[in-house]
């Protein structure tokens, strides 16, 4: 009985380092109102069910303070890369780069992050009559190292 249990210990094991970390394989973001922006994050991660998937991903500011985190409350066996967004995350004034990372149930923290340049706001002078404030499209993403 012992061997029986130490190899169905040992394929548990297996399957676990199989699906590792969870990666952020690609970022979007779009700047919102009154400092708040819209992100789209994909995450890669080999889900096996529901005691292994990536269950959220976060924003963190360069303090390593988090700014916002969108759960994932299912795993996505079938689905993957995914792709999930988030809206009204807040960003500091003079904060110009956030890092978005992604959490699993097993491993937690430790895959591919991404370093996201923020869009710039194009203001307008209050006397000109050109619409409200836009944001700039060229919003550049780089894996962080």
């Amino acid at each position: 009985m012992k061997v029986w249990a130490g190899a169905i210990g040992a394929i548990c094991l297996c399957g676990a380092a199989i699906a590792g970390e969870a990666d952020v394989t690609a970022v979007r973001a779009s700047a919102g109102g009154n400092g708040t922006f819209t992100f789209h994050v994909t995450v890669k991660h080999a889900d096996t069910g529901w005691d292994h998937y990536a269950d959220k991903w976060d924003v963190v500011g360069p303090d390593e303070k988090i700014l916002g985190t969108r759960v994932l409350y299912h795993p996505h066996v079938e689905e993957q890369p995914f792709t999930r967004s988030l809206s009204g995350v807040r960003i500091p004034a003079g904060v110009t780069k956030v890092i978005v990372r992604a959490h699993n149930k097993v491993h937690a923290y430790g895959g591919k992050e991404f370093e996201v340049a923020l869009p710039r706001l194009l203001f307008v002078e209050p006397n000109e009559k050109k619409g409200p404030p836009k944001s700039d499209p060229s919003c550049l993403e780089t894996p962080s190292s």
